[in-house]
């Protein structure tokens, strides 16, 4: 059988497979049968067709797209054909080989093969979207060891049979054209144009001289190199405050932490904020003054109902208990006890571990503080070491600064004396520009005097125009109408009536509406005292029920006090571990108190006078500080008194003196 027919009968029995009606093996053998095909074609169309029920997805996956993009001008009845091709191609192709393969499509119409076999043969798109499509419904490793590798195998041999049918698609298309003669060029006899003549040139326009770049554009402003100037000024006094101040220098004072409290630090920082739990549903408990006091709670009527019936179903529950204890229930009074003899056990118990962890933590804690003092101690011998140091260096420092200092003063000498002659050349354009501005203001004076006076003019105008204007508007004129009540409007309506008669007819809906009213308010009225009534004998009930709970709160509350209490000092007389860790704890608490009492440090003579000497200072800054602060407020009230300056002056004064105070009065920081 040839290549034709095979495809045909591949095409047709996947055509004419219904699975609602039959199975796929029935249909194989009913189809066989009444075709009476060869044994070699038999076992070709049953695998064809068992092959491409199994992989339908994977045909679809590139037969669908195909009609979706370029399947213009493809039939649909020749989708089949396209699935049957794609698995020839997919699984196929390596038992079959390149020929067979290439007489398959041989045996088709050349448009449709070229199209489908130019969209699936396409190395990019099976790399891409159509290895995703196929991973999307089987494992990645099939996809790439069973489709893709085999195909891509192929796909010279592949590439090549789709361009066979490209050139047999455009060999077809190509229609042949006839060879018509050419046309042949005849010249106009036309009379020859007379050359044209030269225009002459534009004149080139001639531009203005442009004023030139004023040489202050590239100098600095003079408020710079005053500023430089101040700058270098404050940073000399800056450095002379600072060689004053390190001579007197505290021989204690040490602004540096030691890396341990950092730590320390740090670390109760972090417990604190733990403390801090923002987002938690926690509600604050009431104060201890609300909670003492009996503050009286106001309820609604929902509340008071709901708690009324949760004391009616606990009455209910009671009765029904009672009457089953007279039929001869059991009763569960022995197993309370034992249940309360079992609990108090865990408590003795549990309060023994708390006693014991609290009086283990207490021996932690004094054995931290006598870490924590030998620390200090060593701490200590280091600080007075690296101090020895540090005044060496400072020593050193401050002379090579007082070196630079000598430099920098000798080059600010050789440049002030050069920048003297230039001022004097400044001064004189200063005076040659300020001439030239006074000619030119006078000048806008006299415009200016012009103008106001033709504006006066037009504003005498405009204002007659005015006056004249609102006179006119000013003349009465009767706009009254006479209006009869009892009329009617005259538009002969059965339904007509005047204005009196529409008000009569209003006062009388008005007096009805108004009896409707106070029967309804009347019908309310009773229903909420009846409603009051009810609320009232249910809060009876609830207020002799609440105070019999709290009175049973407050007995069972004393007593498991004094359980408590009695069971704690029986733990203590009894325990021998409790005894030992109490005794090693008091210990431990002697011997930091001694350590402490040796760590003292009794203040010498001469820091004592240190610290009388430093405070008198400081009196005495705030005193001239002081004095100060009145001085310019009494120098501002005598600058608003006598009119010389406006606000802002004011404020300009007060707020630089305000600062020059405050730079005096804060330390000086080094930058």
């Amino acid at each position: 059988m040839n290549h034709e027919e095979l495809i045909y009968y591949c095409v047709d029995i996947v055509n004419t497979y219904r699975d609602s009606f039959l199975s796929p093996e029935d249909h194989l053998k009913d189809y066989l049968s009444s075709k009476n095909l060869k044994d070699n074609d038999a076992v070709f169309v049953s695998e064809v067709f068992s092959g491409l029920l199994r992989y339908m997805n994977i045909s679809l996956v590139v037969t669908e797209p195909f009609y979706n993009t370029h399947g213009r001008g493809v039939p649909l009845s020749d989708q089949t054909l396209l699935k049957v091709i794609t698995y020839l191609a997919l699984f196929r192709l390596d038992e079959l080989g390149m020929p067979h393969f290439r007489k398959f499509i041989r045996t088709q119409d050349f448009n449709i093969m070229y199209k489908f076999l130019n969209f699936f043969i396409n190395e990019s798109s099976l790399k891409s979207w159509i290895k995703d499509e196929w991973s999307k419904l089987y494992d990645v490793a099939f996809v790439q060891t069973a489709l893709l590798s085999p195909l891509l195998r192929w796909l010279p041999e592949l590439t090549e049979l789709v361009q066979q049918l490209k050139q047999k698609v455009d060999a077809k298309q190509t229609p042949v054209k006839k060879q018509l003669p050419l046309t042949k060029v005849k010249e106009f006899s036309l009379t020859k144009p007379r050359p044209r003549s030269v225009p002459l040139p534009y004149p080139i326009p001639k531009l203005q001289k442009h004023k030139p770049v004023p040489k202050t554009l590239y100098e600095k402003p003079k408020e710079v190199n005053r500023l430089q100037a101040q700058r270098i000024e404050n940073r000399q006094a800056a450095e002379g405050r600072l060689m004053e101040s390190s001579k007197y220098q505290f021989a204690c004072a040490n602004f540096n932490k030691s890396e341990k409290t950092e730590r320390k630090l740090q670390q109760i920082r972090l417990e604190e904020d733990q403390k801090l739990q923002f987002d938690s549903y926690k509600a604050k408990p009431l104060p201890k003054e609300v909670m003492q006091t009996d503050v009286p709670i106001k309820l609604n009527a929902a509340t008071i109902m709901r708690e009324g019936k949760l004391f009616k179903e606990r009455e209910k529950e009671v009765i029904k208990k009672l009457e089953s204890l007279e039929s001869g229930a059991h009763d569960s009074s022995k197993f309370m006890k034992w249940q309360e003899e079992m609990r108090q056990k865990d408590l003795e118990a549990e309060l023994a571990m708390v006693e014991r962890r609290r009086l283990e933590g207490k021996m932690s804690h004094e054995d931290a503080i006598l870490a924590r003092q030998k620390l200090i101690n060593d701490n200590q011998k280091k600080v007075e070491e690296m101090k020895i140091e540090t005044e060496e260096l400072m020593a050193r420092y401050l002379q090579d600064r007082l070196e630079e200092e000598q430099l920098m003063r000798s080059l600010v000498e050789m440049v002030l004396g050069g920048r003297e002659n230039a001022k004097e050349a400044k001064k004189k354009l200063v005076q040659y520009k300020a001439k030239i501005v006074q000619e030119v203001n006078e000048e806008s004076k006299e415009l200016m005097r012009r103008a106001l006076e033709e504006a006066e003019e037009e504003m005498k105008r405009k204002v007659e125009l005015i006056h004249q204007i609102r006179a006119m508007e000013a003349a009465p004129i009767s706009r009254n109408k006479m209006v009869d009540f009892t009329e009617t409007a005259g538009y002969r309506f059965l339904n007509e009536m005047s204005i009196a008669e529409l008000r009569e007819r209003l006062s009388l809906l008005k007096e009805k509406q108004a009896e409707e009213e106070e029967t309804k308010r009347t019908e309310i009225l009773q229903n909420k005292q009846s409603k009051d009534r009810m609320l009232m004998d249910t809060l009876t009930v609830i207020s002799k029920y609440r105070a019999e709970d709290t009175r049973a709160k407050a007995e069972l509350r004393a007593n498991l006090r004094v359980k408590k209490e009695s069971t704690k000092e029986k733990l203590l007389n009894s325990d021998d571990k409790l005894l030992s860790l109490q005794e090693k704890l008091e210990m431990k608490k002697a011997e930091r108190l001694e350590a402490q009492q040796k760590m003292k440090v009794k203040p010498s003579a001469t820091s004592l006078r240190q610290t009388s000497s430093m405070m008198r200072e400081k009196s005495k800054c705030e005193e001239r500080r002081w004095a100060e602060l009145e001085k310019t407020k009494k120098r501002v009230s005598n600058l608003q008194a006598e009119g010389h300056g406006n606000a802002t002056a004011n404020n300009r004064l007060t707020a630089t003196n305000g600062s020059r105070l405050a730079v005096q009065s804060r330390p000086f920081i080094m930058t």
